[in-house]
């Protein structure tokens, strides 16, 4: 903030005790010649000249925090001396055009209008009490003119005083207008910060869902075939709490790097972690290529898995690839959960020229395999594909199993170049 932006907010937190200085200091001067004009010139009495004085001068100490009122009250002065003889109290009369001014920068739109047209009738009332009082003390004709001029000149003075507020409110409600703007942007601002935050959450929740729950579900059935095994075949029991241990420690380096983006960028340790507590690694999300580990993992649980590929494949977006592994990551899941024992899935991922289909396929019990009610990976599958602008299917397969079938569009960067 520059020297002039805080003088001007310190002028703006003091308006009365400011104007009410001023008005002060200027009034010892204008109100006793306004006093002597009118005792001399027009044979007022003093007692009287003092209280009109005082009346014209002393609202302008109330000039923005009440303009109207003070726009009245110096008005009605000014009436009021002409009215009682006294046409001129210069220069007390000049409260009249820093009463103008003031209600036209900070009075409501009526009140200046208003101003205006009081300030050009009361110098033609002015002008006529003059020419009367010239006739009536046997002035000569020629000061009619004189007097008429000075009526003109007066209602100039008003109008260029009155045109003079409105540039400058106007410039009041533009900068009003800019402030009002740049606090709707903040506003909008955090608003959006706080969207974005929203929805990373949200992304965070979705990528821990589907790390969490296909990795506890390999881990049950390695658990469950382990011990099922551990009298007969030890050494199946021990590959089994091999398989347990590995699907362990990948899931949790995958929500070690997935809460990394949550940590500072300097590599702080977060709240509760020991200072020596190593940041985590920015590594890439898993794409489309790292299917052929994630369905080694599921054949390794004892599921009969494999995976077909048809086309010529290319690189893909992170978030395209992304999406394509945790699709199927989750219809993997599903099928560990719920396809019953000894399933047979394939895995079918299908290039096409224009778009990428997935298709996750069992034999297993399908439509009959209940449900516990609590999951949310059709959902959450359904949310991936709609992102990306592709389409999901779930469903049972005709002849029995369960089948999911994604279809995601290619951008045109990664579609194949036309042979020449």
């Amino acid at each position: 903030m520059t020297w002039w932006e805080r003088l001007q907010a310190w002028e703006e937190r003091h308006q009365f005790g400011i104007d009410a200085s001023l008005t002060a200091a200027t009034g010892v001067v204008a109100v006793p010649l306004g006093v002597g004009v009118a005792v001399s010139g027009w044979g007022t009495s003093t007692g009287l000249a003092v209280v009109l004085g005082v009346a014209l001068w002393a609202p302008l100490a109330w000039r923005r925090r009440n303009p109207v009122a003070s726009a009245v009250t110096v008005y009605a002065a000014g009436l009021l001396h002409i009215l009682l003889g006294a046409p001129t109290m210069m220069p007390a009369d000049l409260a009249v055009l820093v009463a103008l001014y003031s209600v036209t920068v900070h009075g409501p739109r009526w009140s200046h209008w208003t101003a205006i047209v009081s300030a050009v009738v009361g110098s033609f009332v002015q002008a006529t009490a003059l020419v009367l009082l010239t006739v009536w003390y046997g002035g000569r004709a020629e000061l009619v003119a004189l007097t008429i001029s000075l009526a003109v000149f007066c209602c100039a003075c008003a109008v260029a005083t009155w045109a003079f507020g409105l540039m400058r409110r106007a410039r009041r409600e533009t900068i009003a207008t800019l402030r009002d703007r740049a606090l709707r942007l903040e506003v909008e601002r955090d608003q959006q910060a706080r969207i974005a935050t929203s929805a990373e959450r949200t992304r965070i929740a979705r990528e821990m869902h589907d790390i969490v729950a296909h990795s506890l579900s390999v881990i049950i059935a390695q658990a469950d075939g382990g011990r099922y095994a551990a009298a007969a075949d030890p050494d199946a029991a021990t590959r089994a709490l091999g398989t347990v241990a590995e699907t362990g420690r990948a899931a949790l380096a995958d929500m070690r790097r997935l809460l990394g983006v949550l940590r500072e960028p300097d590599g702080a340790a977060p709240e509760g972690a020991p200072a020596s507590a190593p940041a985590a690694p920015f590594t890439p999300q898993p794409g489309e290529h790292d299917l052929e580990q994630l369905v080694d993992q599921v054949r390794g649980s004892g599921v009969r898995a494999s995976l077909v590929r048809m086309g010529t494949a290319r690189p893909l977006p992170p978030g395209i690839g992304l999406t394509v592994y945790r699709i199927c990551q989750e219809a993997l899941t599903n099928v560990l959960k719920h396809a019953g024992p000894d399933p047979t899935v394939t895995v079918l991922v299908q290039w096409k020229a224009s778009s990428l289909t997935l298709e996750v396929a069992d034999d297993g019990r399908g439509a009959s395999a209940g449900s516990d009610g609590l999951g949310q990976g059709l959902l959450g599958m359904r949310e991936r594909a709609t992102m990306v602008g592709g389409t999901l299917t779930v469903g049972p397969r005709p002849g029995g199993g369960f089948r999911v079938r994604t279809e995601l569009p290619l951008p045109p960067g990664v579609a194949p170049q036309p042979q020449p």
